[in-house]
């Protein structure tokens, strides 16, 4: 088994601060977060407090103001992080198959590997029967699939899920949650899983950060050890929720 020192994400001190209109907003303040190769990390916060902005930072698409963000990605030919966002984002015009086909399109590989690679991941999550169907012929459950198969496409080592599920309705997002589930078992990817969810958080992961306060800061970092398969509303997660609660400022 692999220690926290095997780490493929370590952020040390990070700090974000945003100039707009000639006022300086700090988002996140020395946030120190060690991700274990092959773990579930959720983070957890309320809306505004920095959660996908930590996401934007790891992927590339934002500059961190302060501190240092470190990836020890095991191979150089794999492309180290694939981000899954809260809408689908699949485009209309492409066949499911080349949606999926459509991030390794200049990586080097012939249309024929390309196509090998997005019906493999179709496969993992189960959708492989749907690859010649048309977006706007898939529900928001398949869409959202489609999606996860063109990030396990490029073959990340981390998959970043920013809310994937918070825009489907309970039975599709409950579906999709044990499907995830059932596809990191079988991939070993590392996943970092953002949502203001506390009940999906517990259920899915293995370990919770709580991001609270202007700017966010990490208030809770907790080990969940509740043995797979879980159930959901188990009551050794009840400590934790409330301990979640109090910290983000909820009731009930």
């Amino acid at each position: 088994m692999e220690s926290v020192i095997d780490s493929v994400i370590d952020i040390r001190g990070l700090g974000l601060t945003f100039e707009r209109d000639g006022r300086r907003t700090e988002v996140l303040r020395e946030l120190d977060l060690a991700i274990p190769r092959g773990g579930f990390v959720a983070i957890v916060g309320a809306s505004g407090v920095g959660k996908s902005t930590l996401l934007r930072v790891l992927i590339g698409l934002a500059k961190a103001s302060a501190g240092r963000v470190s990836l020890a990605t095991r191979s150089a030919a794999r492309q180290p992080v694939a981000l899954v966002f809260q809408d689908s984002r699949l485009l209309p015009w492409r066949r499911v198959v080349d949606n999926v086909a459509f991030g390794l399109e200049g990586a080097g590989l012939s249309k024929a590997e390309r196509r090998g690679r997005a019906v493999e991941a179709l496969r993992i999550v189960g959708l492989a029967d749907l690859a010649g169907r048309w977006p706007y012929q898939l529900s928001g459950g398949q869409r959202q699939r489609v999606s996860l198969a063109r990030a396990l496409a490029v073959e990340p080592e981390v998959l970043l899920m920013d809310e994937p599920f918070s825009a489907l309705d309970a039975i599709s997002r409950e579906g999709l949650q044990d499907e995830l589930t059932r596809i990191w078992q079988q991939t070993g990817k590392t996943i970092l899983f953002v949502t203001h969810d506390i009940e999906e958080a517990t259920y899915l992961a293995d370990r919770v950060i709580v991001l609270a306060g202007s700017p966010g800061r990490a208030v809770i970092d907790r080990t969940i050890d509740t043995p797979r398969p879980r159930r959901r509303d188990d009551p050794a997660d009840a400590s934790l929720i409330a301990d979640i609660r109090r910290h983000l400022g909820k009731t009930g």
